[in-house]
């Protein structure tokens, strides 16, 4: 932990102080990057590439972080995959509803730009994909059926005697 600033030493001045002891200490040698440039980012862009980049480094989903259109695009390409865990025909196309009903919402939106189109999933086409998937149906065991049981007729029966 450093020292506290003295009174009466500029900000600017104690921090080169602080840096320069730094320095002489070896606190900065074997650094990660050391001796290459940092990129060229300016304006709002920098901001949000840091943000993502810092993401990556630690492995956390930079999916909410994307603008609304492109999540949108993203999730549309993942769409089959999702689908393949669905049970059913209706969650399918239940599935591919909701997907339509946020990308209608998202059109209805005034965007900022850069725009980026999004268009409507065919719940159709996703269920055909989805059937594709879907394993083939075991055949029914076949079950022998038992003989036909014999009635005693107790009226034919011989009588001892």
């Amino acid at each position: 932990m450093t020292e506290r600033k003295p009174p009466g030493v500029s900000f600017g001045s104690w921090v080169d102080a602080q840096i320069s002891r730094g320095i002489a200490r070896g606190d900065f040698d074997d650094l990660a990057g050391a001796g290459k440039p940092l990129p060229d980012r300016t304006g709002e862009d920098a901001m949000v590439a840091w943000v993502i980049e810092k993401a990556r480094q630690e492995n956390l989903d930079v999916f909410g972080m994307l603008p609304p259109g492109l999540a949108l695009r993203k999730e549309k390409e993942d769409l089959p995959r999702r689908a393949e865990g669905l049970r059913s025909e209706a969650a399918v196309r239940a599935l591919a509803e909701d997907f339509n009903d946020r990308v209608r919402l998202f059109w209805r939106r005034p965007q900022d730009p850069p725009v980026v189109p999004v268009g409507l999933v065919d719940a159709d086409a996703l269920v055909v994909g989805w059937e594709r998937t879907r394993p083939a149906p075991e055949p029914a065991p076949v079950v022998a059926e038992p003989a036909p049981r014999r009635h005693s007729r107790p009226w034919r029966r011989r009588r001892p005697g």
